[in-house]
């Protein structure tokens, strides 16, 4: 069950450039971050790692203006799903060869593009 505080509030009201106000935060989100991340997850250390990659893009969102904590824990989740989804595009695109040069059957078997006239003779010898 998530918890809507006021205390939340006040603290993410007071988070925009106060590290101190975001240290107190951290551990009244801390659960239901947690209990979010999952739903989507099964392992310990997979909601962990996670909910820690959640925390980091959140500290670049400073200049978010949260209106309580049902705000926060949206931004959180919507959050959580993108970094999922990316590391499973990432995933799939490593997967399919991503980045790997492709090359065609007759391209694979030419040794060099110089003419070697000696080729032909050696062939008829």
């Amino acid at each position: 069950m998530a918890v809507f505080s006021s205390e939340i509030t006040q603290l993410l009201l007071a988070w925009n450039g106060d590290q101190a106000a975001f240290d107190e935060l951290v551990p009244l989100v801390q659960p239901e971050l947690r209990r979010l991340a999952k739903t989507y997850l099964n392992h310990t250390l997979q909601t962990t790692a996670l909910i820690n990659e959640a925390y980091l893009r959140l500290i670049d969102a400073q200049k978010v203006k949260w209106q309580d904590g049902a705000h926060f824990y949206g931004i959180a989740a919507q959050l959580m799903r993108r970094i999922l989804v990316d590391a499973a595009r990432a995933r799939n695109y490593r997967k399919r060869g991503g980045g790997d040069r492709r090359v065609s059957f007759d391209e694979a078997l030419v040794v060099s593009d110089a003419d070697d006239p000696d080729v032909l003779a050696r062939d008829e010898a």
